[in-house]
């Protein structure tokens, strides 16, 4: 069931991406500076592509820039699970050393055994 919901998502999203794509077919002039500042500098770089090529571009950029803050935000999560797993490794060494010596005689537990203090 998820899985044709998955597909179905899939499709009805590539169905509004190409009536987009389809819509916005009209060449835009992408400039690095604005012309008055173009003509100063001297820097002439522009870029003339299909609009839904902007749109997509910027879609892409949007979703790269959320990944990398997620990632980011989440990196002390990250470092604290790590210290967690130093801390259980170096837990598990310690109860396997101390599994095998013997537990020091107790008065009280000698007394629930039934064992005399001292042997």
């Amino acid at each position: 069931m998820i899985r044709w919901a998955r597909y179905l998502f899939l499709l009805v999203l590539a169905i509004v991406l190409l009536t987009l794509a389809g819509a916005n077919r009209e060449p835009v002039v992408l400039s690095l500076l604005p012309p008055e500042m173009d003509r100063f500098l001297g820097i002439g770089w522009r870029l003339q592509m299909p609009l839904f090529l902007v749109i997509f571009a910027a879609m892409l950029a949007g979703l790269a820039l959320g990944f990398v803050w997620e990632w980011l935000r989440e990196s002390r999560h990250r470092s604290d699970a790590k210290a967690h797993r130093r801390q259980v490794g170096r837990l598990e060494r310690e109860v396997a050393r101390l599994g095998g010596q013997k537990a020091p005689a107790d008065e009280v537990l000698s007394l629930l055994d039934g064992k005399p203090k001292g042997g």
